[in-house]
């Protein structure tokens, strides 16, 4: 294996420190070219020098002159001008792409979100699965016109989240219930494979009304829920504190 060739130093390139700041100044704010922080060979007859930038939105990077000669030429003419980070820049962070950015609440009136072909949590919805509860109702979608319905990962991942929140059993307005949503008469079943572990409330009283709920939820609404009614308290006649006033004759 051949070595590599060692790039010689040359005296008129890494000497043009004023010709390499003169085009730095050229297409730099101004006062915004600091000091000489370094010169570099390239190859052969072509050198890099670098000045600091002082502005206060490129902090870290550097102004890179690159200059360069013929060969016999005795002095060096700038070949390129830009401006290069350093390891220390501020650089903006990788960019990721829309979908990947959102996250859920974050779509507002108008908002759309980009087609993802290959959801994970979407399939076709005429495609067999085996489980009988869900075939039935991907058919059911299909004949609506529905392209894609959720996939098994997608039910597990729903359900793992709704039971979670705020309509699962470990909230307090569940956990100090005296009855579960599961007895409850405003309770709605969900279809498919979900209405096992979760339904619908239609309870207008009740704190999740209209809301996706957990057979173990519940709350202080429950449709056989029967508060104990408290009778007023009986209220004393009115009492005159002739001490309290001056009495006239």
């Amino acid at each position: 294996m051949a070595k590599a060739e060692k790039i010689k130093s040359d005296k008129v390139l890494l000497g043009a420190v004023e010709l390499a700041r003169d085009a730095a100044l050229d297409i730099a704010e101004p006062g915004t070219v600091g000091d000489h922080a370094g010169s570099v060979m390239l190859g052969d007859r072509i050198a890099m020098h670098y000045f600091t930038c002082l502005s206060r939105g490129y902090v870290g990077w550097h102004w890179a002159i690159s200059v360069a000669r013929a060969p016999r030429q005795k002095f060096a003419t700038v070949c390129e001008t830009s401006l290069l980070p350093t390891d220390a820049a501020v650089l903006a962070p990788d960019w990721v792409p829309y979908v990947e950015r959102l996250a859920p609440g974050d779509l507002g009136a108008g908002d759309e979100r980009p087609y993802i072909a290959d959801d994970p949590l979407l399939e076709q919805g005429f495609e067999a699965t085996g489980e009988e509860d869900v075939d039935q109702t991907a058919f059911f979608e299909l004949g609506l016109g529905r392209t894609r319905v959720l996939s098994a990962e997608g039910r597990d991942a729903a359900a793992q989240r709704w039971y979670d929140g705020s309509s699962g059993p470990h909230t307090d307005v569940a956990e100090q219930a005296s009855m579960h949503c599961t007895t409850c008469g405003f309770f709605v079943p969900m279809p498919g494979a979900l209405r096992r572990v979760f339904g619908v409330c239609a309870n207008e009283w009740s704190p999740d009304d209209g809301r996706v709920v957990s057979l173990d939820h519940g709350c202080g609404a429950h449709s056989e829920s029967d508060a104990p009614q408290h009778a007023p308290e009986p209220v004393d006649a009115p009492v005159l504190d002739e001490f309290a006033v001056d009495v006239s004759s």
